[in-house]
């Protein structure tokens, strides 16, 4: 019997001062057998942080090859911005970067400079990379249920989340492809 995916709630209070967006979002994330919570938390962090109008989760899941895991398209249905999680390769990434604005939200930064490190991405430097602390996302796994209601605060490169009675707190870094960063 095959497994299925589960699917959690989200109801998430978002201020984002940085990028000056404030906004109630209501959604589902569906997980797949095979993704971590750490996965699916950096994908649900990458769909708040870069919220927008147009933004979606991918219709064709986690492993399709022709479509990130979060997209934002604009009212023509034009793909303006690619946003993937974790460590995809730099044969993805070419391929993005040549069709939209690309962003990786990691938790794993080391494993995605070695599948990137020498490879030829188009326009590597203007891809964002963002990496959240692995702790940090343990320590939220820990509290995050099939339904869940956070409150979650980006200001100066500061990430909170209000969840349970409990504030967490990490920086968010923005950094590059390159392991000189």
């Amino acid at each position: 019997m095959a497994l299925t995916a589960t699917v959690h709630h989200f109801e998430v209070s978002l201020s984002d001062v940085d990028r000056g967006v404030y906004a109630s979002l209501d959604f589902r994330a569906a997980q797949h057998p095979s993704e971590t919570t750490r996965w699916l938390l950096t994908r649900t962090l990458a769909y708040c942080l870069s919220y927008e109008d147009g933004i979606a989760f991918s219709k064709g899941g986690l492993s399709s090859t022709d479509e990130p895991p979060i997209a934002i398209r604009d009212a023509t249905g034009r793909l303006v911005w690619w946003i993937d999680v974790g460590a995809p390769s730099a044969e993805r990434l070419h391929k993005a970067s040549k069709s939209a604005r690309v962003a990786v939200y990691t938790h794993d930064l080391a494993q995605l400079r070695r599948q990137t490190e020498g490879r030829d991405i188009y326009e590597a430097e203007a891809i964002e990379v963002w990496s959240l602390d692995p702790s940090f996302l343990d320590a939220l796994a820990a509290k995050v249920g099939r339904r869940t209601r956070l409150e979650l605060t980006r200001t100066d490169g500061a990430l909170y989340v209000a969840i349970d009675g409990v504030t967490l707190e990490t920086t968010l870094t923005r950094t590059t492809l390159s392991p000189e960063a």
